[in-house]
């Protein structure tokens, strides 16, 4: 039989997978799969996972959020595996699993992932590490790794907006510089977003990204006066802030951030690196199972 490595975070989202193990087994077997599951857990890291992993596996799938997909992404990459993805998601958010098309039921994704062989698709790269959906900073970039995971898996993404709201007599504006071929911008902003998918936290912001065209979506929301925001947010929530002159918008292969501010770093829900940022997208640098052709 065919072997397929299933890595699965039991504490992503509201604990789904724990009810569908043997879903994902049943119907894994049903087309000729063996699978070889590894529980993620404190003493039970990713990097082991992949131990046992060698090209008489045929994928490894992954059962998380875009946070435990990008763990897993690193550890392949560390480890020079070469063999596809694919993707259950099962998180608080699974922004970057909805933007290549993956249902959100577990059986139906299963269905999908096994049915439609591997495609190529780009990654980021921030310094030495990779990211699959966003890597972001400026202000509220922290609140998923501020926001305890009972509180998320109690009450699911309600807790990346309390853990938000908490945050806001810290707004301020912030000196960053960016430099690309396309664009050089040096001056304040709320926020910045280099998206290799689309949306984060289920808010759709990089309305124009493909994740096959070998370049990054460049999104920084300039300092501007406080009369001016919910005009902008309003825009923003109808995906129209990318024409807005506040907004800096554009694509890039490489990216060179610089800042002197204390503001945190984030990937994909998981803590950066610390600045300068060299961002660079990596065409074709992901095989992930499961796009529909």
């Amino acid at each position: 039989m065919k072997k397929v490595k299933f890595i699965y975070n039991p504490y992503s989202g509201e604990n789904e997978i724990l009810d569908n193990l043997d879903k994902v087994i049943e119907i894994h077997q049903s087309y000729g799969y063996t699978v070889v599951p590894y529980r993620i857990s404190k003493n039970c890291p990713v990097k082991e996972a992949l131990e046992d992993v060698d090209n008489s596996f045929d994928y490894i799938l992954i059962a998380g959020g875009d946070g435990t997909v990008d763990s897993v992404v690193n550890a392949i990459k560390a480890r020079n595996i070469d063999i596809p993805i694919g993707i259950l998601p099962v998180g608080t958010a699974n922004d970057f699993a909805k933007f290549i098309g993956i249902p959100q039921n577990i059986g139906e994704a299963c269905v999908q992932i096994l049915e439609n062989p591997e495609s190529l698709v780009d990654i980021g790269k921030i310094n030495d590490k990779y990211f699959i959906n966003v890597a972001s900073t400026g202000l509220f970039t922290d609140i998923s790794q501020k926001t305890d995971d009972e509180l998320k898996n109690t009450i699911g993404k309600l807790a990346y907006y309390i853990k938000g709201l908490g945050q806001l007599p810290n707004f301020r504006k912030l000196k960053v510089k960016l430099t690309s071929k396309e664009e050089i911008f040096d001056g304040k902003m709320y926020l910045m977003l280099v998206f290799n998918g689309q949306t984060a936290g289920n808010l759709k912001l990089a309305t124009k990204a493909d994740v096959c065209d070998g370049k990054l979506d460049v999104i920084v929301f300039k300092a501007l006066a406080v009369y001016e925001l919910l005009p902008l947010f309003i825009k923003t929530l109808k995906g129209e802030h990318l024409d807005d002159p506040n907004v800096l918008y554009f694509k890039t292969d490489d990216l060179l951030i610089e800042s002197s501010e204390d503001i945190a770093v984030d990937i994909d829900g998981e803590k950066g690196p610390a600045f300068p940022l060299t961002i660079q997208c990596i065409k074709d640098g992901l095989k992930i199972r499961g796009i529909k052709k």
